[in-house]
């Protein structure tokens, strides 16, 4: 198949997103595919380069949110991606898919939608998060502007495509993982000396209200080891501040900073814990690897993120926002150490069944059903 991947950024690997769609065109590539990218880019990053639409006033907190749009005004580059592909999947629901969308109904071109932006992953950049209407009409918004135009949508998790049932989405849901990519295995490594000394806890997430680092910093506040432990938030985004000054009042200062790659791999293969506290998330790529790297996870607890799924025990659950069932947890786990090596295990063992390998072959599938319901249609002149 010739696939087309439609998304307003792909080449920056600074979201679960972007990342997710990297390592799907990579397998697929390996399957045998054609897979380009129809997005922000150079042209000699991409055969269908598109430039940055820079937007007026939000243009900072967008970048801090490791986002950007593409100029969706270059519709000859746009038709000639379409016209070169046999399936366009579109992973965002904003401009560049709305015409793209409406080139491949004029071109007579298959094509699939994903749905990777939770509407509270926009409201809580405004203070919004907790307002249903206002999610609710980002959903219709979502819907009336691109969904309804779709008839076969990805979900990475059943709790999203939930969400989108109820919200009287029509399409054909195809609940598949993003996969974890195979690099992340059941590893340790000794801890550097800046590490060793401490009860090491991890979180990755982009710093923004809906990941809630800041439950995790009180929560290592107050805990009995507040004093042996050391935080280390992953990431980067527009509370990097805020975050940075209300961790200065632990014993120990959080350790801030993104990672590459390469340096998450040894940062998970010498940590003790993780804790994934976001009360909004579609499944949370970032929470599997660190369980399928060996860490025992403890997850937030909240009916708009589908991260519990992942659970294997009670105390790997903790209420959302509570800082002080946190803490408890995090005191639970620091003093059943035998119980949490069995469960590293045991973790890393259930992060099989979302091998990346499996994943992308079930997408495989997807585009396939999309190919052949659209031929059956065009046979019956509709």
């Amino acid at each position: 198949m010739k696939i087309l991947f439609v998304s307003d950024q792909f080449f920056d690997a600074n979201n679960g997103m972007t990342i997710s769609a990297r390592r799907f065109a990579e397998v697929l590539r390996k399957h045998g595919h054609e897979v380009k990218p129809l997005c922000t880019a150079t042209s000699e990053q991409s055969e269908y380069p598109l430039e940055t639409f820079h937007v007026p006033v939000f243009d900072k907190l967008i970048t801090e949110q490791g986002m950007k749009f593409a100029k969706w005004n270059d519709v000859e580059t746009i038709r000639k991606a379409v016209q070169w592909a046999d399936i366009v999947h579109m992973y965002v629901p904003f401009a560049l898919t709305n015409v793209t969308t409406k080139q491949c109904i004029e071109l007579g071109k298959p094509f699939t939608m994903a749905f990777h932006v939770q509407p509270e992953n926009i409201s809580s950049s405004i203070h919004l998060g907790g307002a249903k209407g206002v999610n609710d009409f980002i959903y219709w918004l979502f819907k009336k502007w691109n969904y309804k135009y779709a008839t076969h949508i990805h979900c990475p998790s059943r709790m999203i495509a939930n969400q989108l049932e109820e919200h009287g989405y029509k399409a054909k849901i195809h609940v598949i993982s993003n996969g974890i990519d195979p690099d992340f295995v059941y590893r340790k490594i000794p801890k550097t000396k800046e590490l060793e000394p401490y009860f090491n806890i991890l979180m990755v997430g982009r710093y923004s209200i809906e990941k809630r680092q800041d439950t995790i910093i009180e929560a290592v506040g107050l805990s009995k080891y507040r004093d042996r432990i050391q935080l280390i938030l992953a990431g980067q985004g527009p509370r990097e501040e805020y975050l940075r000054e209300k961790g200065s009042k632990l014993p120990v200062k959080p350790i801030m900073k993104f990672f590459t790659k390469p340096d998450l791999l040894d940062v998970i293969a010498m940590c003790d814990l993780y804790v994934h506290a976001s009360y909004a998330e579609i499944e949370a790529m970032s929470c599997t690897e660190a369980f399928a790297g060996g860490l025992v996870p403890i997850i937030a607890s909240s009916p708009i993120s589908a991260t519990p799924q992942f659970v294997l025990c009670p105390e790997s659950l903790f209420p959302v926002d509570d800082a002080q069932a946190l803490a408890d947890r995090i005191d639970w786990w620091i003093e059943h150490e035998d119980y949490r090596k069995q469960m590293e295990h045991e973790y890393a063992q259930s992060a099989k069944k979302y091998s990346l390998d499996a994943c992308t072959t079930q997408m495989e599938e997807m585009f396939q059903e999309a190919i052949d319901d659209f031929e059956k249609q065009k046979a019956l002149g509709r």
